[in-house]
């Protein structure tokens, strides 16, 4: 039985397939402004890029903050339960998720059994979120996709004291005309993110193994900046932006 499971985020819409225990295959689109119609082009990429047809798939399950959007889906869950199954497939051992995404963060823990067991979750701000590194990227002038790396080369990161956005942004503005070196101020941007997600992580209670998903695992500078607040190594998997629609393809398999 082939089952999918189809994610749409604020920034990218995932697809994956699940056939009898095993990822078949994922998928990554930009969403756009319209979340249904990015639904189906990611749906239908996935499907024309295995050969596989419609009428082979048996259920279909949707998540992320458009999952309302997707006709197509059989059945809708959370994000946070998408990620808590992709996770536990990925890795049955992982005991906390950190997932950070385009518009919100989550902090999961998970039993034995890879059930959902606490989470929290920031919806309100877009502090430490992928919104938040777009725009300080855009403010210091660098690609997004060196963003990360750049920070790690710091030895001195740059005190960012606000936790909001627009604040922070100013801030930044500030360290620039102080003459505060690009890497340093890079790096206290970074540092402030894991201050945050730190702090999110700390009302669920964190328990090892730590694996983080989402769209900003594939920043490195996060990653490093996590690692050193928390003290403990973060498992970044190859799915990780992917993380969502798998959990949502297995889940599918049990309808």
């Amino acid at each position: 039985m082939i089952t999918a499971g189809i994610d749409i985020g604020s920034i990218t819409a995932k697809a994956a397939l699940f056939k009898d225990g095993k990822l078949l295959a994922t998928k990554v689109i930009f969403t756009g402004y319209n979340a249904e119609a990015a639904g189906l082009k990611v749906y239908e990429e996935i499907l024309a890029e295995t050969d596989i047809d419609k009428k082979s798939i048996a259920k279909v399950v949707s998540t992320g903050y458009g999952r309302n959007s997707v006709k197509i889906a059989d059945r809708s869950y959370t994000e946070i339960m998408c990620h808590a199954a992709g996770a536990h497939f990925l890795n049955p051992h992982v005991r906390t998720i950190i997932d950070i995404g385009g518009q919100d963060s989550k902090a999961i823990l998970l039993d034995d059994g890879g059930k959902v067991k606490n989470f929290v979750m920031n919806d309100k701000c877009a502090a430490g979120t992928g919104r938040f590194l777009e725009v300080m990227a855009r403010a210091m002038e660098v690609n997004l996709d060196e963003f990360g790396a750049l920070s790690i080369k710091s030895k001195h990161p740059s005190k960012i004291s606000s936790l909001c956005t627009v604040f922070a942004e100013s801030e930044v503005i500030s360290l620039i005309a102080k003459g505060n070196q690009r890497i340093d101020i890079i790096a206290g941007i970074h540092e402030s993110i894991a201050s945050r997600i730190s702090s999110m992580i700390g009302r669920v209670g964190i328990k090892e193994p730590v694996m983080i998903t989402g769209g900003v695992a594939r920043n490195v500078g996060v990653i490093h900046a996590l690692e050193k607040k928390l003290g403990m190594n973060i498992e970044v998997s190859h799915y990780a932006q992917v993380n969502g629609a798998i959990g949502a393809a297995i889940l599918a398999a049990s309808l």
